[in-house]
């Protein structure tokens, strides 16, 4: 159940205050940082809420003049001025869901996809697709870092920069392996065939200052492939890192030189190693209480059909829809939004 403790939030910025203001305080940077993004999250809530319950007083207040009044007109204005902040009051209680430190951060998402040759490969495209539009609707700003397209059609992997506050804690819902089901575009005899991609999300943090040993690393460079106006395929200025200890490979080659390609390379590769420790230590200590959950890449959280019904239908939370071209153009909010409401 969704609560919130306004006396409760105002004591707690009032630690966050006092311990911010303490000598020696930033000299844990991980923890400094953490406790900035908790105190900017606590002051926007609070300060959210108040503005929402002193909307519905005000409104209130005027729903009872109109009703001794009987004034349709200022009713029918009421009316929409309530669900406008039916709206708002939702959207804060998908906030209050948002409570990790890392919610609030920018993230990297990449989509990768499975066997199944051409059809995943296409298949990884349009999810590719869909999380842009997506981003468009949600008011987040999405970058292409990079794309490897696939042999005949669609794409092996890419990888999106996503900015905009609370980036990571709406979009943590969507790793997992999508299932899509259709009649092959790329088979002549029209049969039907199940394709599988994944997705991967890890947030983008300040703190990520790992110390990398350059001797663990393996770089190449190599021409940049696909569309990206006159910097494409004129040097190899695209780069590929491999972390040689874990084997994570990241590469980006839409940045206009092959330093830039090099340093957001390495800005993904600590985001995706700092989420590869956080990993680590979750399932420490889920050993610890006795549960361990599925290893992720095997979860298959979403299911979307085109034949011979249509229907998309998460796994997790049974929420389903028969609207799959509103889903495959972006609409995603009833599957994030009823994520975070099952797992608050």
């Amino acid at each position: 159940m969704i609560t919130f403790d306004p006396a409760g939030i105002e004591t707690h910025i009032a630690d966050l205050e006092r311990e911010m203001g303490s000598p020696g305080f930033w000299e844990d940077r991980e923890h400094a940082l953490q406790a900035s993004r908790c105190l900017e999250r606590d002051r926007s809530l609070l300060s959210r809420y108040r503005a929402l319950t002193e909307e519905m007083n005000d409104l209130d207040v005027l729903y009872q003049m109109a009703v001794e009044l009987e004034d349709d007109k200022e009713m029918e204005l009421i009316s929409r001025q309530g669900s406008s902040l039916e709206h708002a009051i939702k959207t804060f209680r998908i906030e209050l869901c948002l409570a990790n430190p890392y919610d609030l951060a920018d993230c990297y998402l990449s989509v990768n996809s499975g066997a199944g040759g051409t059809d995943s490969q296409d298949w990884a495209q349009m999810l590719l697709r869909m999380y842009g539009r997506w981003c468009e609707r949600a008011g987040f700003k999405a970058k292409l870092l990079n794309v490897a397209p696939g042999e005949e059609a669609g794409i092996r992997s890419a990888t999106l920069e996503i900015k905009g506050r609370y980036a990571y804690g709406h979009l943590k819902g969507e790793k997992g392996v999508h299932r899509l089901v259709r009649i092959s575009p790329f088979d002549a005899a029209h049969r039907r065939h199940t394709s599988f991609a994944a997705i991967s999300v890890v947030p983008i943090t300040k703190e990520q200052e790992l110390e990398i040993d350059p001797k663990d690393l393996r770089i190449d460079t190599y021409h940049s492939s696909g569309a990206g106006g006159q910097h494409v395929n004129v040097t190899d200025s695209a780069v590929r890192i491999t972390h040689l200890p874990t084997r994570v490979v990241v590469s980006c080659q839409n940045e206009r030189s092959q330093r830039q390609n090099k340093e957001t390379a390495m800005q993904v590769l600590r985001s995706r190693l700092a989420e590869l420790l956080r990993q680590q230590e979750a399932r420490k200590l889920e050993e610890l209480q006795g549960t361990l959950k599925e290893i992720e890449w095997g979860s298959q959280i979403r299911s979307y059909v085109l034949h011979p019904y249509r229907m998309v239908k998460d796994h997790r939370t049974n929420i389903e829809t028969g609207n799959v071209d509103a889903v495959l153009d972006g609409d995603l909010r009833r599957f994030v939004e009823g994520y975070l409401e099952s797992n608050y």
